[in-house]
């Protein structure tokens, strides 16, 4: 498992229960997060946390409350479609 930093108040089985992705991580943020839903389309804002689940990632932005969901690329970076407000319903939405 890497060092990178989980949602506060939850535990990797939380995730991985909610999820039921039993090979779900928490990887290193320091990754280009692209909103790829137009009009919007943009680069969002460096990422707090990111948790993975296979070929699909939730997002926390620093000082945002808002999960991302999205898929991870081959070069590392992530492109979003949806967000939820909540870390629970982004789980269950995967």
């Amino acid at each position: 498992m890497t060092d990178a930093p989980l949602p506060a108040g939850w535990t990797l089985q939380q995730i991985r229960d909610v999820s039921g992705d039993r090979a779900a991580i928490p990887v290193h943020a320091g990754r280009p997060v692209r909103w790829c839903v137009p009009p919007e389309a943009a680069v969002l804002p460096h990422p707090a946390i990111v948790l993975k689940f296979h070929d699909l990632c939730l997002v926390q932005l620093a000082h945002a409350p808002d999960w991302y969901m999205g898929g991870l690329n081959d070069d590392g970076s992530i492109d979003c479609w949806s967000a939820y407000d909540d870390l629970h319903d982004a789980l269950r939405g995967l």
